[in-house]
Parts: C-alpha cells; sequence; structure tokens
C-alpha cells in the first residue's frame, strides 16, 4: 500500500482494528501501524479511517504520537469517521476471558477487543466516535460498561481491575477529541465527485473473512474488496482495480486450518528468513508453501484485477520451492476450496518448481530471475489475474513492476 499511495490523493482503512499490524521501511527504518492507514507517511496525501473501523483509542493515541516522532503532521493528514466504533478497556476484558474460558478450542483472537466491539456493533449497543461528542458520552460509557461487567461476571476463574485501565482511555479520548471527525460516507463520495483518486486499504487476509473465511478461525469483519463498500460509504459501481496482496509463500497466525503448513527444519528456515512474527502480538507466525487453490479462491471473491507478490526474496534460500496445485478431498481431486479446510479431511498436492537461490541481494532495477519469472507466471495463469508488482525486500526501493 505504501508503494502504490504516490498514485493516489487518499488512502482509506475500510475494516478490522488494531490486530493488523501493517510494516513500512523506508530510508533506513521500519514503521509498524496498527489503526492509520499506510499513507499517513507521504506527504500531500489525506488518511480516512472508515466507519468499518474498530478503534481502541489508547492504541491510536500511541500510534499517533510514534508516528509524530518523524515529524509528520498526524492531524493535518489523518480523518476519523465518526460512525467507526470505539473498543471499550471492558471489550478487551471480554475478548481476553471468552478466549481463556475456550482453553484448548481457543480460535487465536490477539486479544485486542475486536470479536466484543463487533458483536456490539452487530447487537446495536457499541459506542461510535461521534459520541465522543455528545453531551451523554459518559452516560452511553457507563451503561455499555455496566452490561459487560454483567458478562464477566460470568467468567467466574477470570480477574480483573477495571480501574487499571480507564484512566488511559478517557484520555485517549481527549487526543480523539482533537482529530478532524468527518461524515466519512458524504466525504469520501464528495471527494471522489471532485476527481480525488481513493486507494481503500483493507486488513486482514481474505481466508480471515467473516462469511469466507476458515470459520471459526476468521476476524469479526468483512476482509474482502466487498468490505470497502460497507466500510466506508461507497457503492460498488465506483470501485475500479481491485489489488490483492499475497506473500509467495503462506503464513498464518494463530489457531485454524492450514493445509500448506510445514512442520520442521524447512518451516523455521521460512519464519527465519521471512522475520514472520506478528506485529501486533509479535507471536511467531505459522509457514507454509503457497497455497494456489486458497490464491484462486480468493482472487475469485475479491474480483482481483491485479495482484502483488511479496517477500518473493524470503524464498531465495531454496534451490527448489513447492507449490500446492490441487487438493485431494475424499478421494478426489478438487482446484476449489471445500466446506472443511480440515488437516484430517484435505490433502494438498504438491508440485517442485526450481527456486532462485540468490535473487533476494538484487537492487533497484536489476532484472529478476527466469525461475521467479515462471513462478509468477503459473501463478497468473492458474489465478487469470496479472501479477502487476514482484517485492524483493522490505523497503520501497525493493519493489519492482512485473510484466
Amino acid at each position: 500500500v505504501d508503494v502504490l499511495t504516490p498514485k493516489y490523493d487518499i488512502i482509506a482503512r475500510f475494516q478490522g482494528g488494531p490486530n493488523a499490524g501493517h510494516t513500512l521501511e523506508f530510508d533506513g527504518r521500519k514503521h509498524v501501524l496498527h489503526t492509520i492507514p499506510s499513507g499517513i507517511f507521504r506527504e500531500g496525501k489525506l488518511n480516512l479511517i472508515g466507519n468499518g473501523v474498530v478503534i481502541d483509542p489508547v492504541t491510536l493515541k500511541r500510534e499517533i504520537e510514534e508516528v509524530e516522532e518523524h515529524n509528520v503532521d498526524v492531524d493535518a493528514r489523518l480523518l476519523i469517521s465518526r460512525k467507526a466504533h470505539l473498543i471499550l478497556p471492558t471489550h478487551r476484558l471480554l475478548d481476553a476471558a471468552n478466549e481463556q474460558d475456550k482453553g484448548k478450542d481457543k480460535i487465536g483472537s490477539t486479544l485486542r477487543g475486536i470479536g466484543p466491539t463487533y458483536m456490539d456493533k452487530t447487537g446495536r449497543n457499541g459506542l461510535r466516535v461521534g459520541d465522543i461528542f455528545l453531551p451523554d458520552f459518559q452516560e452511553r460509557y457507563d451503561k455499555l460498561v455496566q452490561k459487560h461487567k454483567r458478562l464477566l461476571g460470568n467468567f467466574t476463574a477470570f480477574a480483573f481491575d477495571l480501574s487499571e485501565h480507564e484512566p488511559a482511555w478517557f484520555e485517549a479520548i481527549e487526543r480523539l477529541r482533537q482529530i478532524q471527525v468527518v461524515d466519512s460516507e458524504q466525504w469520501i463520495n464528495d471527494q471522489l465527485d471532485a476527481g480525488q483518486r481513493v486507494l481503500a486499504e483493507g486488513a486482514q487476509g481474505t481466508l480471515l473473512d467473516i462469511d469466507f473465511g476458515t470459520y471459526p478461525f476468521v476476524t469479526s469483519s468483512t476482509t474482502t474488496a466487498a468490505g470497502a463498500c460497507t466500510g466506508l460509504g461507497v457503492a460498488p459501481t465506483r470501485i475500479g482495480e481491485v489489488i490483492g496482496i499475497f506473500k509467495a509463500y503462506c503464513t498464518r497466525v494463530g489457531s485454524g486450518p492450514f493445509p500448506t503448513e510445514l512442520h520442521g527444519e524447512t518451516g523455521e528456515a521460512l519464519r527465519a528468513a521471512g522475520h514472520e512474527f506478528g506485529a501486533t502480538t509479535g507471536r511467531p507466525r505459522r509457514c507454509g508453501w503457497l497455497d494456489l487453490p486458497a490464491l484462486k479462491h480468493a482472487c475469485m471473491l475479491n474480483g482481483a484485477t491485479q495482484l502483488c507478490m511479496m517477500k518473493a526474496d524470503v524464498l531465495d534460500a531454496f534451490d527448489e520451492v513447492q507449490v500446492c496445485t490441487h487438493y485431494e478431498v475424499d478421494g478426489k481431486t478438487s482446484e476449489h476450496l471445500p466446506y472443511l479446510l480440515e488437516e484430517a479431511l484435505v490433502h494438498p498436492v504438491f508440485a517442485s518448481r526450481q527456486g532462485w537461490p540468490g535473487a533476494g541481494q538484487s537492487g533497484e532495477g536489476t532484472e529478476l530471475p527466469s525461475s521467479l519469472h515462471a513462478y509468477v507466471q503459473e501463478i497468473e495463469a492458474l489465478t487469470g489475474t496479472r501479477v502487476s508488482i514482484v517485492s524483493m525486500g522490505p523497503d520501497r526501493a525493493q519493489t519492482h513492476e512485473f510484466s
């Protein structure tokens, strides 16, 4: 997203919350964003946190302070939707209590309060950013907290002290009041009518989608391109390009099915080479070979018009790489995702491909090796979608246009 931003005027986050970490690297520095859109470091670009996002004021305040350390005028570049929902301290407590109660059946929550906040949103109990400007905001807050305390009372083994969390939250609310708040659906449509170009930024992958992901090991929002419509208030007819971003291999954080997961030395080597630890939680990511049926499925659901392949340089440690070309399901060959991806039901079938050892050392403008070209062309053929960008490293300068 950071590399694409020069072509756009506005970068708008449309779903998710601080459970996602977006890592940017340029000028020898690494930045991790959780709520703020990835265009914040680009001068002259506006960044919108849309109505589909859930916001933890404490996390956002800390993130703003970290960005401001790099002489970025955040208040001049950032806008927030009045209709975005707020994550309360009790949402985080409910998340932790629920996950603890599940025991070995944990879904791998980041414990950031995302799920409980979306539950209150759909249950019509939630607090929104616009509410912090209302005279009865404190009453609204207290009413929701009382409901949460009653729910927390059901978890007898879960101890908590809300007074440890509230002061920082209310302090962060004061900072939130200083940021420009807009009726985002009207604002963004006005911008589009004025000829401004908008880049909608999601937060999680397609297979974490609440409807089409590996349920129940999913997030609580619509992560596909369709979520940009409801998460920003734009009509489907206003969407032009749909840019799918994927890694040259697969990763997953937390629990849930992962057909191409690598165990043992190869998986460890891939994790180490790719620095695969969650940007938000620090948890080690599970790693595996590229799953072409899953990628094809994601392209179909999103209507992807182009793809960007990240971290191709990570695979340059392997003379040979594996690719999952199809599955064996109930003794039959399938190129489509089945209802359940459980290990006992789905067996990935792999094909070997020539690697591209040492290619990750290539600098800007360096030709990509023929074996990597062949890898990308196979992806294009199977998904029916062109790959427009190949990244050979974390820095902006290591991102190549592919043709």
